[in-house]
């Protein structure tokens, strides 16, 4: 197993991120973090751990830039931002495709809050390329008219505590083409109770390894 820093270059900017290959991988997984969070969201890397020991590379990456995630800790000005967030994650798509180690790799996507909204434009965007997808309390209604067009199979994951977040999933995965909906027992919105990110890790496990072979 290696892990190597690496830059994705944009028009503009230049994001940071995490690639781990696993010796044979047999996909690897585009992490897309939540709202105020980056590539060292410590439940992301919890999840991205248990991938690569199940035998999937993982790319962890920023989705802002340095300037950018200060603007948003002050304003909360791209959290929000779907578009932006999704364009970004596209070329992070594109950029895995052109890297001998990983262009042969089926792709996944792993969305957390609003990350996982982007990541389902993403997936739309790149029909072809992302075999499946995993949101982990996420905001699919926030990928708006995308969300009609995604053909990859979608796991949803909610917690149990998180009723708000959970109604807004149930309505939005009837304009899904293919999903599973889980409820995760005993946790709230970022899974912090005892257990529940484990739990996580096993579905998204399970999800990638049936999508991704």
């Amino acid at each position: 197993m290696t892990t190597t820093g690496v830059a994705i270059d944009l028009p503009g900017a230049v994001l940071n991120g995490d690639l781990t290959l696993p010796d044979e991988a047999r996909g690897v997984v585009l992490f897309a973090h939540g709202s105020g969070s980056s590539r060292h969201s410590p439940r992301n890397r919890a999840v991205a751990d248990g991938l690569v020991g199940a035998g999937l590379a993982t790319l962890l990456m920023d989705l802002l830039t340095e300037a950018e995630e200060r603007s948003d800790a002050e304003t909360g000005a791209f959290r929000f931002d779907i578009d932006l967030l999704a364009s970004r994650l596209t070329r992070a798509i594109d950029w895995l495709g052109e890297r001998a180690a990983t262009a042969s790799l089926r792709l996944g996507l792993f969305g957390a809050s609003t990350g996982a909204a982007a990541a389902l434009v993403a997936a739309a965007h790149r029909e072809a390329r992302v075999a499946a997808v995993v949101s982990r309390g996420g905001r699919p209604d926030l990928a708006g008219p995308a969300l009609d067009r995604v053909r990859a199979p979608v796991l949803l994951l909610v917690g149990a505590h998180d009723p708000q977040v959970l109604q807004l999933n149930e309505l939005a995965a009837h304009r899904l083409h293919d999903h599973a909906l889980t409820v995760v027992p005993g946790a709230g919105h970022l899974f912090e109770e005892p257990g529940t990110l484990e739990r996580v890790t096993e579905e998204a496990v399970d999800w990638f390894r049936r999508h991704l072979a």
